[in-house]
């Protein structure tokens, strides 16, 4: 229960600076461009502690689910007269919208005065409002990199080494049991050999082997000759001899997986055998992996996201219902939590401290993957929903230059503040999906 405990804790000191670090990318870029801070906050809801810093107050709320920094004029500067004066046919709709962003600007334009008018957001360029608006998924990106480049290079990636695991009492066929019987049939040449479980394979047949990639190239070319093999055996380096023999073994793809026939059987070729099979293990690896790797979750959280409205009919026909909870199914925080709970608490063969510890990065650098991926959604109140204004604001900027017309000024997003209500109920909503669900119908990785 203690470890349990810890890793909440570990992965909710994790998502907090997450979030911390996201608000940094938005307030790194808008005090360097000039704009005027107010506050920095990380979570909801009331105030627990608070301290002013020049212009800016920094501080915790009591919800720790979010956080955000507040920048002086959002919105265009309110002048008095309702923007283009309600007609009289004007539908309720209408009018309620109208009167709902002018009193945004209003309240907006009262919290600073003339002389601070030039700080404010809506005074940024296009270019600008863009990179204060990324700044905060960005750093998010960034993290889940950083976490990836930990995970990839110091902990390591499943792989299986060139250290024995077992080795065949016999040559049986690709494609037979398990269990299948030895009598009658001869030894398997690493057998013969002498080559043991818990040796590490060095050479074979003048081949270096760094990787068990290695150990399938040098035995199935060595078709069915006697060669030399170098194995490692506490700590010493013994040369062995291995008659190896020509057999139907699995042709493999480059990913090393085995290829299958359209009737889903074992594709085979004649080549050497030596039987022997490697160790599973965590194998650190280049840093080059990673691109592709973040490539990877990138396009695995954007279906995700995508796919989203799905996925939670089908979280809410799993709570209320008898379907079971999809395992790759979106989470809420006490899903997460209880994963990593699961994961440091585990006891299970070969899952250890080393690899606890790569699942606990691997889930922050998932985390991080999906905050950058959500915020950068073109609804308001995500960053996604700022980068959409920005782009259109120079759009029509761009066409009214092209045009011969007036700058048309800033998009005025007071205008969204309807949208951005409803948006901000709906995330409301999943989120107390999610809690339900996490609390009824948990998705556990040791079932």
């Amino acid at each position: 229960m203690l470890l349990f405990l810890l890793a909440i804790l570990v992965i909710a000191a994790g998502l907090a600076l997450s979030i911390a670090l996201h608000e940094v990318g938005h307030l790194v870029p808008a005090k360097l461009f000039g704009v005027r801070v107010t506050q920095y906050m990380i979570g909801f809801g009331p105030t627990v502690f608070s301290r002013t810093r020049g212009e800016t107050e920094y501080g915790l709320k009591a919800i720790p689910l979010g956080g955000y920094i507040r920048m002086i004029g959002m919105y265009p500067p309110h002048k008095g007269e309702p923007e283009g004066t309600i007609r009289e046919d004007s539908t309720g709709l209408l009018q309620q919208i109208t009167e709902l962003s002018e009193e945004a600007k209003q309240y907006e334009s009262s919290q600073y005065g003339p002389e601070d008018a030039h700080r404010t957001f809506v005074a940024l360029s296009v270019p600008k409002k863009l990179v204060v608006m990324l700044g905060g998924p960005t750093m998010n990106l960034l993290i889940s990199v950083a976490l990836m480049v930990v995970l990839v290079s110091g902990i390591g990636l499943p792989a299986v080494t060139p250290t024995v695991q077992s080795v065949s009492e016999c040559v049986v066929p690709a494609d037979a049991p398990a269990d299948v019987s030895c009598e009658g049939r001869e030894p398997a040449p690493a057998l013969a050999a002498g080559i043991r479980p818990g040796d590490t394979l060095q050479v074979i047949d003048g081949h270096e082997i760094t990787r068990w990639s290695d150990v399938t190239t040098a035995v199935r070319g060595a078709q069915d000759r006697t060669v030399d093999v170098v194995v490692e055996r506490d700590g010493e380096a013994l040369h062995l001899e291995a008659t190896m023999i020509v057999d139907a073994r699995p042709v493999l793809d480059e990913d090393g997986a085995v290829v299958l026939d359209a009737d889903g059987g074992l594709v085979t070729e004649q080549v050497g055998f030596l039987g022997v099979s490697g160790t599973p293990d965590l194998v650190p690896q280049s840093p080059a992996a990673v691109p592709e790797m973040a490539w990877s979750a990138f396009t695995q959280t954007g279906k995700l996201v995508i796919t989203l409205p799905v996925r939670l009919w089908e979280v809410g026909q799993a709570a209320f219902g008898s379907a079971e909870r999809d395992p790759n199914g979106p989470l809420g925080v006490v899903g997460v939590s209880r994963l990593a709970g699961e994961v440091a608490s585990a006891d299970q063969p070969g899952f250890e401290l080393r690899e606890k510890t790569g699942t606990m990065i691997s889930m922050l650098a998932s985390l991080n993957m999906a905050l950058f991926v959500f915020n950068l959604i073109p609804l308001l109140p995500l960053d996604g929903g700022h980068v959409a204004g920005a782009l259109i604001e120079g759009a029509r900027r761009l066409l009214a230059r092209l045009r011969g017309l007036p700058d048309p000024g800033p998009v005025d997003m007071s205008r969204m503040l309807p949208l951005t209500n409803a948006v901000a109920i709906v995330f409301i909503l999943m989120t107390v999906l999610l809690l339900y669900a996490d609390i009824v119908k948990p998705i556990t990785l040791f079932p």
